[in-house]
């Protein structure tokens, strides 16, 4: 381009005739379109050698971070497995959550009714607390009769059956909470881990290959009969 203007610059000095005015004219017109085709070209050379300098950024693939995956699910249970894109996971996280939550609740609401009515009959006047366990007696008593609901209150086979139903809901109850506190940490330690295998490996040549195996017999043994098993990674 330096080497145009070089020349228009000669040219421009010299003393054409009037006639040639024109054609002078004419040819500067062409030299300037072709400069701008020649800038537009050059504008677009650039971009390219600017582009082509430049390292592409390719897209990492994506790896869990496990230390990330065991903290997410600890705030919120099954937020590791969806951090670690195991979407499957989490009807079976929740399902065991949300069966653990439905027993504590219906055991606990067993046994805080039992244990009303164990306090209820073990009162110095029972009957003042008949509303609590009256419905347990439902069937066998008329509860409205005064003199049997007291007979039953002081009946030690019917205060251990309301003691016994008392700790057999509590029990429960208390391992329901256990269960529950264990799935809760088990999906914990599955985000953990599967973040740690997520880019794990498995060769397709994996196998395990169980055969048969005869061993002829020799003068000092007789013939061995067995089963061979190889793994092949």
């Amino acid at each position: 381009m330096l080497l145009v203007f070089v020349v228009l610059s000669g040219k421009s000095q010299k003393i054409v005739p009037h006639t040639d005015v024109k054609s002078v004219a004419d040819t500067i017109k062409q030299v300037t379109a072709t400069d701008s085709v020649t800038q537009a070209v050059l504008k677009v050379a650039d971009s390219l050698a600017l582009t082509s300098s430049n390292e592409l950024r390719v897209a990492e693939p994506f790896k869990p971070n496990p230390t990330r995956a065991l903290l997410y699910s600890a705030i919120v249970p099954g937020l590791g497995q969806i951090y670690n894109h195991k979407y499957w996971k989490l009807p079976i996280l929740y399902g065991g959550l949300m069966g653990c939550m439905y027993a504590i609740t219906w055991n606990n609401k067993n046994y805080e009714d039992y244990s009303d009515a164990y306090w209820g009959v073990l009162q110095e006047d029972p009957l003042a607390h008949k509303e609590l366990w009256k419905h347990f007696v439902q069937g066998t008593v008329d509860w409205n009769d005064d003199d049997a609901m007291l007979e039953k209150a002081n009946d030690t086979s019917f205060q251990s059956q309301l003691k016994r139903k008392k700790d057999y809901f509590r029990r429960y109850r208390d391992m329901s909470v256990f269960i529950g506190l264990g799935v809760y940490f088990l999906g914990m330690l599955d985000a953990y881990v599967d973040a740690h295998l997520f880019d794990f490996d498995i060769s397709p040549d994996l196998s395990m290959r169980v055969e048969p195996i005869v061993t002829p017999g020799n003068s000092y043994s007789p013939h061995i009969y067995g089963i061979n098993c190889s793994i092949k990674f």
